[in-house]
């Protein structure tokens, strides 16, 4: 799955497309975490218009995101969700926790 991050101030916008299933959360995962440390915005967003599909994975990826900026002090937000992850993330219950 393609990611393309872009730093402007003290926000982190990191562009999805493709797949978020079990192999590209991982991935994700680890690319994203790593940035967060680096960069330390107090906002990340994830831009995912190009998410192509989503399934639980991509619910565990969204939600320790959301964690691990919360132990930062900043903030997730979800920006241009495909139909299908929306309908997934309201599903668990992600809506009431990571605003969009």
């Amino acid at each position: 799955m393609p990611l393309t991050c872009l730093e402007e101030g003290s926000t982190l916008t990191a562009r999805l497309s493709g797949e978020v299933d079990h192999h590209a959360a991982r991935s994700l995962m680890g690319q994203l975490a790593g940035r967060v440390e680096t960069a330390l915005p107090m906002e990340l967003t994830l831009d995912m218009e190009g998410v192509t599909f989503m399934d639980s994975s991509g619910i565990a990826l969204v939600l320790r995101l959301w964690r691990q900026m919360a132990q930062l002090g900043g903030r997730l937000c979800l920006r241009n969700i495909p139909r299908q992850a929306e309908k997934v993330l309201k599903a668990a219950g992600v809506d009431k926790l990571v605003p969009w």
